[in-house]
């Protein structure tokens, strides 16, 4: 399976977030959509799974849980918008993860790309993809594309998108 991962759109969808995700099966995106356009685009392009941030009206606070826990490939996911990075995070994740450890943590909400296994709880990975769209203080809009198969994890792909503001 081939995962698009994005975050912090901030009601901008940048156009190569389609020709980078393709071939993806699905989208993951770690919340603060923006707007329900982007979710309406993403939608007709790809099956997305995601969770709502900060800034989501109850819109898409309906369309979307706080905390989405699945498995995939036979990895166990947590996908969540304000999480912290290792091994600071926030409290309402830290007294979670003492009580279920996924395989793999999902967050955005920082606009910082970061990739880290966390030895504190059994090598779980964490994904943060940045942030892919125009508002924040990040310079470089970034994306995650990886493949999942057999309970591994592989082609991890950090992909920026070029400068935040920058459109083409």
């Amino acid at each position: 399976m081939i995962i698009g991962l994005i975050s912090d759109t901030h009601s901008f969808l940048d156009p190569k977030v389609f020709d980078h995700f393709k071939n993806v099966d699905e989208i993951w995106h770690a919340g603060d959509f923006g707007n329900e356009q982007v979710i309406g685009d993403l939608k007709s392009f790809k099956r997305i799974r995601g969770v709502y941030g900060n800034i989501d009206d109850k819109e898409i606070q309906s369309l979307f849980p706080e905390d989405l826990w699945f498995d995939c490939e036979g990895l166990s996911i947590w996908m969540t918008h304000i999480g912290g990075t290792p091994p600071n995070y926030n409290p309402r994740v830290k007294k979670l993860l003492k009580q279920k450890v996924p395989q793999i943590f999902i967050c955005g909400h920082s606009h910082i790309l970061r990739i880290k296994k966390d030895p504190s709880f059994n090598n779980m990975l964490y994904l943060n993809p940045g942030a892919a769209g125009n508002h924040g203080f990040h310079l470089m809009k970034t994306i995650i594309r990886f493949e999942l198969q057999n309970k591994g994890i592989k082609k991890m792909e950090v992909i920026e998108l070029g400068r935040r503001g920058q459109i083409n």
